[in-house]
């Protein structure tokens, strides 16, 4: 059987579990080479897991011949940058989100990925593929709430992980790139349509150390899309009681309702503190089998030279959103989208 030899760069949290993914549980992928500007991880990973190429230079990864493709999850700042550079060198690609952190870099991009029609191309919205946002998805277009006419959005951080959202911050792109970008692709996913004008504000509620890097810690977003429906969307990063992603879609003839209660499993637990549930911790746990399966689709769509789901005008358009947001809270005013 024909495996997909894959080059990653990153390997933070999520580059991680992507690099775990190829190396472990896809078996028409195999890990060949990692790639970090911090040394002590290549070295890990490689003797760690037997990788045969390891890199600090992303350059130097990119004259490996004995590759077929790119995983690009380092800083979202390096994206744009690294999608062109992967691609002119021949490979097909895979990049988290964000497409990029500035319209500019972002339309340059879908110019890039544009000009190599031959060679895969796709972006790391993982949502789209957990099993209960895919099976919503289904229930939405055979019709069972009817005509979708709101959608509602959280996304809340643990408050556990806020210093490292506090380091992150300078290049990050703010709350609405970030975070809510998960969600306004959703929306754009999950109602068929695009957005047509918002709506934002925020403030620094609790940590006063984003308002520097003109973000914040607390963010919402009234969105109206083209067809009339509208989005609701809250973007925060001090959940209490762990990672809460959580979306709902009313619709003429029904609602329906995503991770309502983040459970952790579907266990309840008795005892002198009372009855409780559980919550997920982090977005690695909550979206495990999403991450796994955007992969694998990847993959696929590389060994049948499919068009991946998700690609390179779902960047642009829900970087789009998230910008028209942020000037949206800096100005406040409704912002129009062309």
């Amino acid at each position: 059987m024909k495996k997909i030899r894959i080059g990653t760069v990153g390997l933070g949290r999520l580059g991680r579990r992507h690099a775990e993914n190829i190396a472990f549980r896809l078996p028409s992928a195999e890990l060949t080479a990692v790639c970090s500007i911090i040394p002590a991880e290549v070295d890990a990973v490689q003797q760690e897991w037997g990788i045969p190429y390891g890199y600090n230079d992303f350059a130097e990864m990119l004259k490996n011949q004995d590759l077929d493709a790119i995983s690009i999850c380092s800083s979202s700042t390096e994206h744009c940058r690294q999608i062109a550079q992967a691609l002119e060198a021949g490979f097909h690609v895979f990049s988290e989100k964000p497409l990029g952190i500035g319209m500019e870099e972002v339309l340059s991009a879908r110019q890039i990925v544009e000009k190599y029609p031959g060679q895969i191309f796709q972006l790391g919205f993982m949502r789209r593929f957990d099993p209960s946002y895919v099976y919503a998805k289904r229930k939405i277009e055979a019709g069972y709430i009817g005509k979708p006419v709101l959608i509602r959005c959280y996304g809340i951080d643990p408050v556990s992980a806020i210093d490292g959202a506090i380091a992150f911050a300078a290049k990050s792109g703010g709350l609405f790139l970030d975070m809510a970008i998960h969600d306004f692709d959703l929306s754009r996913w999950l109602l068929a349509a695009e957005a047509k004008s918002v709506y934002a504000v925020g403030a620094c509620f609790e940590y006063k150390e984003f308002a520097k890097y003109g973000d914040v810690d607390n963010g919402a977003a009234m969105l109206q899309f083209q067809n009339g429906a509208m989005g609701l969307f809250y973007a925060g990063r001090m959940c209490a009681h762990g990672y809460h992603v959580e979306t709902e879609v009313i619709g003429t003839r029904g609602s329906l309702r995503i991770g309502t209660v983040p459970y952790k499993n579907l266990v309840t637990l008795a005892n002198e503190n009372g009855v409780t549930n559980e919550c997920v911790g982090g977005f690695l746990e909550r979206f495990e089998t999403a991450y796994l399966n955007e992969m694998e689709h990847f993959v696929n769509c590389i060994l049948t030279d499919k068009k991946p789901g998700v690609g390179v005008i779902d960047g642009v358009q829900s970087t789009a959103m998230a910008y028209a947001a942020t000037e949206s809270f800096h100005t406040g005013k409704v912002v129009y989208l062309d």
